[in-house]
């Protein structure tokens, strides 16, 4: 079925010039906060990264300096060693070029003897609040003859070591505020692209509870999610919309059909009062058919009822098509033959698992749907078959048959077609035995070539 065009909100502004109250507010807010959270993620990853750097680097400087201080102690331990071999005792031991290359290097250092007091040490040694390493001092004989002890100054590796930990503080520090700018300028981006398309449903929603049901989604630039939900919408609206036509439609007709029968029964019983006419067989048997046109119309919004309080409640048992398709020809076969149009049977046996009842009835109502469309002299053919793993059931005639454009809405409800408002009926015959046929796990199909027949095939699981 082709839609009307949209009178409402196109695809580019779904919802008018003046968007619903409230809904870029919404909008603002879930962009905000999706941006807000890609920044959170951003920092968090990037506080992480600055705990790690900072705790390795800090393990692998102090680890470097840990191996300086000892390798320096080992050095000037030997230089101790060769000033004690000169005199062989500590006293007039020559320190001064040990010194000078402890200055060059940024390093203090100390000897003591074997009594642990001092021997000789640089100027600022004592005064710097760093680690020492303590380096035994071997003589000739390999005995310990003393101990150099060694700090670095903030000159040497000290220094470079509190330089390295200043300048990863501010790499990490510039990294993080690229990050949060990046991931910030990233946010607001995708926060943007999430949130238009659902400003836009809910601006479509406000808008369709307020009563524009010509509101449409249209084409959303989004996610494929967003999109699908846009287009499920759409689809949404549009069943809606056209179940909207249907009851309207219902209405037009139930008036319709009410409204002739309500007449001649008023007429004619006003007339019955007003002594104009007699209470004659004929007259008499002319109120009954209106009345029985009445009840068959309430007898059908019942049957509508019924079939939908079916689905869920179906008796199946293993069935006969064939013997369902009998009786129900059977119950017509005389209705037929008042019309002088011939019912031919092709009856194969064919198990299925079926509401009898029900089925009796889809079976009914394609018969008398098939009755009703063909002429007087016309045929009406219902057979049954196998098909694999299905059971087929076909009714055929050699009615009027149904244009190319009515056929795929023949099964809607209320719906009636052009051959239809010529004949009496509320549209729903059809759309009950399809109804019935899905709660089977079946399908009904037409096919037609209009002014020559008409073929309704009824598929059903085999039981």
């Amino acid at each position: 079925m082709t839609e009307p065009a949209a009178t409402g909100p196109s695809a580019t502004d779904p919802v008018g010039t003046s968007p619903a109250p409230g809904a870029s507010r919404h909008g603002s807010t879930l962009g905000l906060r999706l941006a807000l959270a890609f920044l959170a993620v951003a920092l968090a990853a990037v506080a992480l990264n600055a705990v790690l750097t900072g705790v390795f680097s800090a393990v692998d400087v102090s680890s470097l300096a840990t191996r300086q201080r000892s390798d320096l102690a080992s050095a000037f331990a030997a230089a101790a060693a060769s000033s004690w071999k000169q005199h062989e005792s500590w006293a007039g031991a020559d320190f001064q070029p040990a010194f000078d290359v402890a200055k060059g290097a940024g390093v203090e250092f100390q000897v003591r003897d074997p009594a642990g007091r001092a021997v000789a040490a640089t100027a600022g040694f004592g005064r710097v609040a760093a680690p020492t390493t303590s380096v035994p001092v071997v003589g000739p004989q390999g005995n310990q003859i003393g101990t150099a002890v060694v700090t670095l100054t903030a000159a040497g590796l000290g220094g470079a070591d509190a330089v390295l930990r200043t300048a990863l503080l501010r790499a990490i520090a510039g990294t993080a505020g690229l990050a949060a700018l990046l991931a910030l300028i990233v946010g607001l981006g995708v926060s943007r692209r999430i949130t238009r398309p659902v400003a836009r449903l809910i601006a479509v929603t406000r808008a369709m509870a307020g009563g524009d049901h010509s509101a449409r989604a249209g084409r959303l630039k989004a996610p494929g999610e967003l999109r699908e939900l846009g287009v499920a919408f759409d689809n949404m609206a549009n069943t809606l919309d056209r179940q909207d036509r249907l009851r309207r439609d219902l209405v037009a007709s139930v008036a319709h059909e009410l409204r002739t029968p309500v007449a001649v029964l008023q007429a004619g019983h006003e007339a019955l009062l007003d002594g104009i006419t007699e209470p004659t067989p004929e007259e008499l048997g002319s109120l009954r058919d209106e009345v029985l046109r009445l009840a068959r119309m309430v007898d059908d919004l019942q049957t509508m009822a019924a079939a939908d309080a079916a689905v869920l409640q179906l008796a199946r048992e293993r069935r006969d098509l064939a013997g369902i398709a009998r009786g129900a020809a059977d119950t017509l076969a005389r209705t037929f033959e008042a019309a002088e149009v011939t019912l031919h049977r092709d009856l194969a046996p064919v198990p299925v698992r079926a509401d009898e009842r029900w089925l009796h009835q889809v079976v009914t109502n394609l018969l008398g749907n098939a009755l009703k469309f063909t002429p007087a002299g016309g045929t009406v053919t219902i057979r049954t078959r196998q098909d694999g793993a299905r059971a087929v059931l076909e009714v055929e005639d050699t009615g009027v048959g149904i244009p190319a454009d009515e056929l795929p809405r023949i099964f809607d409800r209320f719906w009636r077609g052009q051959a239809a408002a010529q004949t009496s009926g509320s549209g729903i015959g059809l759309a009950v035995a399809a109804e019935i046929a899905r709660a089977h796990g079946g399908t009904l199909t037409a096919a037609s070539e209009p002014g020559q027949w008409t073929r309704l095939t009824l598929v059903l699981p085999r039981g």
